[in-house]
């Protein structure tokens, strides 16, 4: 996987805001060269950085799998969120890293992503996300609830993968 923009972007998140984005380029998704999972992972960023959404990819011969990596209606509304707050990264253990970013409605999108070789479990901490008590929970890439949760959220993560949640107000 490449680096995708990760080392990039700590300290970027001062010049955004609604009227001027920052923009780490294109998504790749699609092209080549990364697996699906890797092409979420790449999406997942995107979105929590409130980038712009550019498909690179050829679309007249687009994967179904790779159309919905491209359209999914869960991470978008992270990319688009009215408040305009890019995210950043709130904690990170060697491959293992945690962004987030509020959203209008109080509640906050998070990122927990595995850079690493194998499998890993990656823990969000309320505390780093500046989140107190019980929040309900919810996967955007599985399109489930994952119940209320105090204090932090865990899961297992694919090398080079991504979890990407919501936590609700």
């Amino acid at each position: 996987m490449s680096n995708i923009g990760f080392d990039l972007q700590p300290g970027r998140e001062k010049y955004a805001a609604p009227g001027h984005w920052n923009d780490p380029d294109m998504l790749e998704i699609g092209n080549g060269g990364m697996s699906d999972m890797e092409y979420r992972t790449h999406m997942s960023l995107w979105c929590l950085l409130a980038a712009p959404l550019l498909a690179g990819n050829d679309l007249r011969d687009v994967k179904p799998g790779i159309l919905a990596i491209l359209t999914n209606k869960e991470a978008i509304a992270v990319d688009q969120d009215t408040l305009g707050k890019q995210g950043v990264r709130a904690a990170k253990n060697g491959d293992l890293e945690v962004w987030a970013r509020p959203l209008a409605d109080g509640g906050h999108a998070v990122g927990l992503f595995n850079r690493g070789a194998a499998a890993a479990k990656v823990t969000a901490r309320w505390s780093d996300i500046g989140v107190q008590g019980a929040h309900g929970v919810r996967d955007l890439w599985e399109h489930a609830d994952k119940g209320t949760v105090a204090e932090e959220y865990t899961a297992e993560v694919p090398s080079h993968g991504v979890v990407m949640i919501k936590i609700a107000k």
